[in-house]
């Protein structure tokens, strides 16, 4: 919302509930649908989409020139990260099988630290570019150069995706 009001000069209420509402509203809609038609759906090309319209999201937000189409580039990425939490424990559950709830609380800590260094690495960027300049508009210029650098995190997703051939479970070890 902050990227809204200052970098887009929206007002305080659509940047404050229209964009991250969206946004919510279409990582909902996403899961649904998944929900509906995951079956006939392949969880890793569904990922990589997922990935890759996050790249394109980030960048359109971070560099469009109009307002809305930075907006529809933050809402839309709702869409995109719809699949990806849930995704990522379906195919570690997949790939090992016997992980168990340690699995998940590794997975669940990884997750947490990953929703935190995104923030700070757009906010340290951020501050780094505004604070290079004492021109008008270095705000803004700030505010979107931390946003194209959250551009990092799908974009290694989309790569770890594509490099990563289909594993087969781990077949856990017979004990004597």
């Amino acid at each position: 919302s902050l990227f809204a009001q200052k970098a887009l000069r929206l007002p305080k209420v659509l940047g404050d509930l229209a964009g991250p509402c969206v946004f919510a509203g279409l990582m909902g809609i996403g899961r649904m649908l998944y929900g509906l038609w995951g079956s006939k759906i392949r969880l890793r090309p569904a990922l990589a989409a997922g990935a890759a319209l996050c790249v394109a999201c980030y960048l359109a937000a971070a560099l469009a020139g109009t307002p809305i189409v930075a907006m529809a580039g933050c809402a839309l990425c709702g869409l995109g990260v719809s699949l990806m939490w849930p995704g990522t424990l379906s195919l570690t559950a997949e790939r090992y099988p016997t992980g168990g709830t340690a699995m998940f609380g590794a997975l669940a800590v990884f997750g947490d630290a990953g929703a935190a260094a995104g923030p700070w690495l757009s906010g340290w960027v951020s501050e780094l570019v505004a604070g290079a300049s004492a021109l008008p508009g270095a705000d803004e210029a700030g505010l979107r150069a931390g946003l194209l650098a959250g551009v990092l995190f799908p974009a290694l997703l989309l790569a770890a995706l594509l490099i990563r051939k289909k594993a087969k479970p781990v077949k856990p070890s017979e004990s004597v």
